[in-house]
């Protein structure tokens, strides 16, 4: 934990670096530009919030008669499925697919799950070559890192930037336009496209009444990954369930104008199993991976299993005044932002990624621009909680607090040092704050003998 803690703090450094600043920061006004026009659509966005966050929460309160549901339907429509209690169990199903068609070339859209688990390391280790077709995920896999932020992976990355790595990688002009870029990664995707024996996508729903995977992007390569290869996968979370069909209608609109502005995204498919005997196009098998890997003991949590609801939309990371200073890679996760702070240490245990609760202002920003009111900075503090109940800080951080509480139960032991001890005490963790803040001067007299010598 001190270790992640101590790079956490270290790296949140580039807040100061006045390029990276400047980059997230022109890239997230763009957001909130066309998120502020996109609201104006909804005639009562509230209502459409409340509704979208009443058939989440129903989910995650059964969740278990969905997944069961989806299971039986998806089963009907030629779909294979796969239960994975955490990243390795998934992984290593997924691995087993590969063997069997002995694939060379994997395409994948973009998944946030597939991260999640450290697929294409470990897809890799067996000869398989994984390629991102999601252009934000191409350019961070070139690049050799990792996605920056939950919808946009290339958020920390300028247009002069992309250019200059891919005149470094592929020799394009360094002069060269997005337009220009993006014409050149369309023409060399094509031919993983067209070559490649399996297609691996997320889901962002599963739709339980009809078995289906709804998937929805503005670039067509989701499609692209599962049109051609023979075998396609969905990798997905458990929670990403919803009842019926009928609701993405209301989940479709919900995600792109939260997420991005937009209305509806460009593409949106509901996919019902593999090709059918007269069907031209499209997988000849379809797999798909429903993943666990600490999801189940959320949904146990009375208050935090409201997380479960979320559906990756990223408006709480725009809105986080912490994300926009210290940005995606300091969270040394998968999950960055608010909803990752309060997720992660679920998934990755309280005792490594608990101080990530801690780089919270409670400004309550992330909670209001959640499309599906989860209480993100309530979890926040209950995570805080639970880290203190669990006795998860440094030796010195709960020796602290313990003494802190035992000043503050009662007024004479507060005042049973005089404001020169107090001063002292603080100089000695001046750096508790940071260097760029200081603490206040206590008064040399407490306040009630302040109080008694002001009476005479």
């Amino acid at each position: 934990m001190a270790k992640l803690k101590d790079i956490f703090l270290a790296d949140s450094k580039i807040a100061f670096d006045k390029k990276h600043r400047k980059t997230i920061n022109f890239n997230i006004s763009k957001y909130h530009e066309a998120v502020k026009k996109g609201k104006l659509r909804y005639s009562n966005l509230d209502l459409a919030k409340e509704r979208a966050s009443f058939l989440k929460g129903k989910v995650v309160a059964n969740l278990a008669k969905y997944i069961e549901e989806f299971e039986k339907n998806a089963k009907k429509n030629g779909i294979e499925i796969i239960w994975a209690r955490n990243g390795k169990e998934a992984v290593s199903e997924i691995i087993k697919i590969l063997k069997k068609v002995d694939a060379k070339l994997v395409v994948k859209s973009k998944s946030m799950i597939s991260e999640e688990i450290e697929l294409n390391n470990e897809i890799e280790k067996v000869n398989v070559e994984p390629v991102e077709t999601d252009l934000g995920e191409f350019i961070v896999q070139v690049a050799g890192e990792k996605p920056y932020h939950i919808l946009t992976p290339a958020m920390h990355k300028s247009k002069e930037d992309v250019a200059k790595l891919f005149n470094e990688k592929f020799e394009t002009p360094p002069d060269s336009s997005p337009e220009e870029l993006t014409l050149f990664v369309r023409k060399k995707l094509r031919k993983k496209f067209t070559s490649a024996e399996i297609g691996i996508t997320g889901a962002n729903f599963l739709i339980a009444d009809v078995g289906g995977v709804a998937l929805t992007e503005n670039e067509g390569n989701g499609f692209m990954s599962l049109a051609f290869p023979k075998v396609h996968i969905v990798i997905t979370g458990l929670e990403k369930i919803l009842p019926s069909i009928k609701h993405l209608p209301l989940f479709f609109p919900m995600l792109s104008t939260l997420g991005t502005g937009q209305q509806v995204t460009v593409y949106n498919s509901l996919l019902t199993g593999p090709k059918k005997y007269n069907e031209i196009n499209g997988p000849e098998k379809m797999v798909v991976v429903l993943l666990d890997n600490g999801r189940t003991d959320i949904a146990q949590e009375k208050e935090h299993s409201q997380a479960l609801k979320c559906v990756r939309c990223g408006a709480c990371l725009n809105a986080c005044p912490i994300y926009k200073n210290v940005g995606g890679y300091t969270y040394n996760t998968t999950y960055s932002g608010p909803i990752g702070a309060v997720i992660t240490p679920f998934f990755q245990g309280f005792d490594k990624y608990n101080h990530l609760s801690f780089a919270c202002t409670v400004c309550g920003a992330c909670s209001e621009v959640c499309p599906v009111k989860i209480p993100l900075h309530n979890l926040l503090l209950l995570n805080r909680k639970k880290s203190v109940d669990g006795k998860l800080g440094s030796w010195a951080w709960n020796t602290g607090m313990k003494a802190f509480e035992m000043a503050l139960k009662k007024r004479k032991n507060l005042d049973a040092v005089n404001g020169k001890v107090k001063n002292m005490a603080v100089k000695a963790n001046k750096n508790i704050l940071g260097k760029e803040k200081e603490f206040p001067v206590f008064s040399k007299n407490s306040f009630s003998k302040n109080w008694k010598l002001n009476l005479k």
